[in-house]
């Protein structure tokens, strides 16, 4: 199914076709040895996937990608090592590891890993959504019977690794993590294992700062783009962003050292890697398979030291170092190294070298961009100085379909100095829409400037004509032309595109910009969280998610003090606001405070949903419109915002 919405998307230009070709060159695709490893093991692949929610919506569609193999030739609008790459991530079905170790691949962007304990199985990771755990669930236990389940694994806190879970197991189901480890696998109740500080950072990426990621998670991952010559060609480390039902079930159990345990007679050794792809992450080996689970940090695809979407700059010198310990630990008595996204690979030497390459990538980059930041050059310009050495750029699972080279320098320049490059003029930037206002003034004439940017257009000038149609405008979104041109040059950007998310990026503003933001469209926003994801979190979470989603502003004359109990987790808090902040101290109650309020979190988030009639299940002691004025001014924040224009 080819994208084609309005039949305005353009045929790729000449300079367009000339870039795409000069990969033939620079790269070996007579080495087919990533498609070999992507088909290796596999018992099951569907005749069609298309996954469905209750409600009929489309949550997951690989059938889309049917196109790729209705011919031999690649399309000149589609980058020919990001269309391989593609290729190889539409191979969905089961698959086998080695004996004992199974993976269910291309049910959602993530893989879904299954494991045999003595009696039954362990689950590492399991999906964006409950609908496509649900089907991965299915198909093992066609192959293998009902799936007795000990323990689910988190390798790490990004949502298309836990937010399938309630399409695995229930809330109930799982073990009570006020028990030691022995006492919950005794209990028969599912253990639900994560790393250090892996609820913390879960609650922070999709819950605070959920909605703005959420929206930009639409141009990285071309949610609203249909798959196609013209349109979204995956993301490198999958096909895309699955937009089902998602949950968050906390851990009963948290590794926070570099410890082996046992669960149903199967040895597990973990090697903490935090600050790597996630900020909460982990390896595991398996010695009775001799395979090395390496979670996120390699996945056949330079990663991302800072994501589009928004996130935490990862470290990565910390990235490299975990890879190198892992080697250092494990690969000698390695056979397959396997991960959560992407295929394996197999034998103890390549194994060596499929670690060794992927660190040195990172070490490079990290280490390479001090050297020209102690040089006084800016991001900026790194970016369009480093390469990458050429036999560790002529590695196809260390090519750019996900992370790019340039996006991962600009992120390790600002992990380290900021977003101020030291020209003042950086200190108190204009806005957006009156620095372009203003430009638009200085140059004048706007059908001068579109006729040249027209001209430069035709000289393959791509990145400069998005560049200056970009303030046109800003300094009038009205001016259709400006904006036409705009998307022309963003679509052969696009096209050009390695990268399936810079590629997606490129389409998505075009499609905006011809059309105007498209999220009402979606059957299923992608941002912010459900209340089953919400109920995750700790009374402080809460407490912080309180205060981010009040507008300060509107509160600042509504001062008010309050003692909460959280009679669900036998935690007291005191809590007062103050010109609009609110200020809490756990553990603490105040005789004088305005009111005392007895309740669970569930019934404070809903009623910070706007459920005023759990008031009836409350106990509050004072004036009780104190509890709502401590929620009266949370916003509803808005499901979308607009970004290729203001």
């Amino acid at each position: 199914m080819e994208y084609n919405n309005t039949g305005i998307n353009k045929d790729a230009t000449e300079y367009t076709k000339a870039v795409n070709s000069g990969f033939y060159k620079d790269l070996d695709f007579a080495d087919e040895s990533e498609k070999e490893n992507a088909l290796r093991g596999l018992i099951e692949a569907p005749e069609r996937l298309v996954i469905t929610d209750d409600k009929g919506n489309e949550v997951w569609n690989v059938d889309d990608y049917s196109f790729m193999n209705e011919s031999d030739e690649i399309p000149d609008t589609i980058n020919p090592s990001l269309w391989r790459n593609t290729l190889y991530n539409t191979y969905a079905g089961l698959f086998k590891v080695c004996d004992g170790i199974y993976q269910v691949r291309g049910y959602d962007m993530a893989n879904a890993t299954f494991i045999r304990t003595d009696n039954g199985w362990i689950v590492f990771d399991v999906l964006m959504c409950e609908e496509n755990m649900r089907q991965a669930k299915e198909l093992m236990e066609k192959h293998f019977g009902a799936l007795d389940i000990k323990a689910v694994l988190y390798s790490h806190s990004h949502v298309d690794h836990y937010g399938g879970i309630y399409g695995l197991i229930s809330k109930e189901d799982a073990a009570d993590g006020l028990l030691t480890l022995e006492e919950q696998q005794k209990s028969g109740k599912i253990v639900v294992i994560a790393p250090e500080g892996f609820l913390e950072h879960a609650v922070s990426e999709n819950i605070y700062a959920g909605i703005s990621m959420g929206r930009r998670a639409q141009y990285q991952y071309g949610v609203l783009l249909k798959a196609g010559r013209r349109g979204k060609m995956g993301i490198g480390i999958g096909l895309g962003q699955a937009t089902g039902n998602r949950g968050l079930l906390p851990p009963t159990y948290t590794v926070r050292t570099n410890e082996t345990i046992v669960i149903d007679g199967l040895e597990i050794c973990f090697q903490l890697t935090p600050g790597t792809e996630a900020p909460a992450e982990m390896h595991a080996y398996f010695p009775k398979y001799r395979g090395l689970w390496v979670a996120e940090n390699c996945t056949g695809t330079m990663h991302n030291l800072y994501t589009l979407r928004g996130a935490e700059v990862r470290n990565a010198a910390d990235w490299a170092k975990y890879i190198l310990e892992a080697e250092a630990l494990f690969a000698d008595e390695t056979d397959v190294v396997f991960q959560s996204h992407n295929w394996p690979h197999w034998g103890t030497e390549n194994i060596k070298e499929y670690l060794e390459n992927t660190a040195a990538v990172y070490k490079y980059i990290n280490d390479q961009t001090l050297h020209y930041i102690n040089q006084g050059l800016t991001a900026e310009e790194i970016a369009h100085t480093l390469k990458l050495p050429e036999k560790l750029n002529k590695v196809w699972y260390t090519r750019q379909y996900y992370g790019t080279l340039k996006h991962n320098i600009k992120a390790v320049y600002q992990k380290y100095m900021g977003w101020y490059n030291a020209h003042p003029v950086e200190l108190d930037r204009m806005t957006p829409g009156d620095f372009a206002k203003k430009l638009a003034e200085y140059l004048g004439d706007t059908d001068r400037v579109l006729a040249q940017a027209r001209a430069d257009y035709e000289r393959g000038e791509y990145q400069w004509v998005a560049q200056i149609t970009k303030e046109l405008v800003f300094a009038d979104p009205n001016n259709q032309e400006a904006r036409d041109l705009c998307a022309d040059a963003l679509e052969q950007l696009g096209y050009q595109a390695e990268s399936g998310t810079w590629r997606n990026a490129y389409l998505t503003g075009a499609l905006e910009l011809r059309e105007g933001n498209q999220t009402e469209k979606l059957a299923f926003f992608t941002g912010g969280s459900s209340l089953e994801t919400r109920a995750a979190m700790t009374p402080d979470m809460i407490m912080d998610f309180i205060d981010i989603r009040t507008d300060a502003m509107a509160a600042k004359n509504d001062d008010l003090s309050i003692n909460l109990i959280f009679a669900d987790h036998d935690q007291k808090y005191y809590a007062m606001r103050k010109s609009g902040v609110l200020l809490t101290y756990p553990g603490k109650q105040e005789a004088g405070a305005d009111c005392t309020v007895t309740l669970t979190g569930l019934a404070l988030l809903a009623l910070i949903a706007g459920q005023k009639e759990v008031l009836d299940k409350i106990k509050i002691e004072g004036d009780r419109n104190v509890l709502l004025r401590l929620v009266k001014y949370m916003d509803s924040p808005k499901q979308t915002f607009n970004i290729i224009e203001p």
